[in-house]
């Protein structure tokens, strides 16, 4: 028999674009959320060279002390956090995964942006919370006020990704210290995920971890370093909360992989400037490109665009794309809403340029 909890989540709409591009022959493939470049070359040697040296054991379940160390050094300086403990996680999906089994108590309400990541309903519901949703919509901005409307007295956690999957959309400074501030009047906790955080092309990334002390900030090298499938993240903040996710670890992932762990241990100062740079360059070519046909945002981090259909449903709009040979991800994967879909920039500029023809075209229907 089939637990009862299985029934509150859904096949991921994402992994069903994903299964359908392995059967088309050589779709323009504007869905898949990960970086088009291969993991610097600095750090395969790393991985290779710890594989040899026979780091392919267990690690201690929170994670190598000196990665830890280094991520709670770079923290400080980078983003001036001073968290009180940190561990290491598979990937950020796993960080999220222990810090909503640890965190949720049943009929707890989460508030959880719309449009936002996927996996943020699923889990809270998979863990007996229940989703609340803070409408962002036109411009996907997540502030105090759109919040303050949504709280009661079963709330308890509050989810905040900046830049933002699937929008671009980012914090700035003073909203997060507003949200701050409603956060401690009502003693919520934070999750602030930042898996985006180096993809900021107006320089303009902060994190909310540096004024409000109730945070768990959720981090990893998926993105930046274009190692999704290395499964490495990270979650730091309060000692109580950490302590909690790693007895839970010990009984679920064990321990993120261990050459991974030692390579990122020794790259964590690689420089990233020119992979940001074209994703900057990315961005506006799509932007550009679309812009005059489309309704949306300008993102100013991550890699994704959020446009409004032109005409019909997100799931028809996108079944038309589909029959392009495009493939694009409908928007109500996201959100409440079916009126947007996620374009992936992650991808050969001249795969952006054939997905803008196919695109405006299909706004001719």
């Amino acid at each position: 028999m089939i637990a009862h909890r299985m029934s509150k989540i859904d096949s991921s709409g994402i992994r069903k674009v994903f299964d359908l591009a392995q059967k088309m022959q050589n779709p323009v493939n504007l869905s898949i959320g990960q970086p088009d470049f291969d993991v610097p070359e600095e750090i395969k040697n790393e991985a290779i060279k710890a594989i040899q040296d026979g780091t392919n054991k267990y690690t201690v379940t929170q994670g190598i002390p000196e990665l830890r160390n280094g991520l709670l050094k770079r923290l400080q300086k980078e983003r001036e956090v001073n968290a009180e403990s940190i561990m290491i996680t598979s990937g950020v999906s796993g960080a999220l995964t222990l810090a909503f089994m640890v965190l949720i108590n049943p009929e707890d309400e989460v508030l959880i942006p719309d449009p936002s990541f996927v996996s943020y309903k699923h889990l809270a519901n998979f863990c007996g919370g229940k989703p609340v949703y803070i409408d962002t919509y036109p411009d996907f901005k997540l502030t105090a006020a759109r919040i303050q409307s949504r709280i009661t007295k079963k709330t308890t956690i509050l989810v905040i990704n900046s830049p933002a999957n699937p929008t671009g959309a980012m914090c700035t400074s003073q909203e997060l210290k507003e949200i701050a501030g409603l956060a401690r009047k009502h003693n919520l906790l934070v999750i602030s995920d930042e898996i985006y955080h180096d993809y900021d092309y107006n320089h303009e990334f902060d994190s909310i971890g540096r004024y409000y002390e109730k945070t768990l900030i959720l981090d990893g090298f998926s993105k930046s370093f274009a190692m999704t499938g290395w499964r490495m993240g990270y979650a730091a903040g309060p000692a109580n909360i950490i302590s909690e996710m790693i007895k839970l670890q010990q009984y679920t992932f064990v321990c993120a992989p261990s050459p991974a762990q030692h390579a990122v241990a020794k790259s964590l100062d690689t420089n990233l400037s020119n992979y940001i740079a074209n994703y900057s360059k990315k961005r506006d070519l799509m932007y550009d490109g679309l812009k005059d046909n489309y309704q949306m945002v300008k993102p100013g981090g991550a890699f994704y665009l959020f446009p409004q259909v032109p005409w019909g449903t997100d799931e028809e709009f996108v079944t038309a794309a589909i029959q392009k040979n495009l493939l694009i991800i409908p928007g109500s994967v996201f959100s409440e809403r079916h009126t947007h879909f996620r374009i992936s920039y992650a991808a050969s500029e001249e795969t952006l340029k054939r997905g803008i023809d196919i695109l405006n075209n299909l706004t001719k229907q």
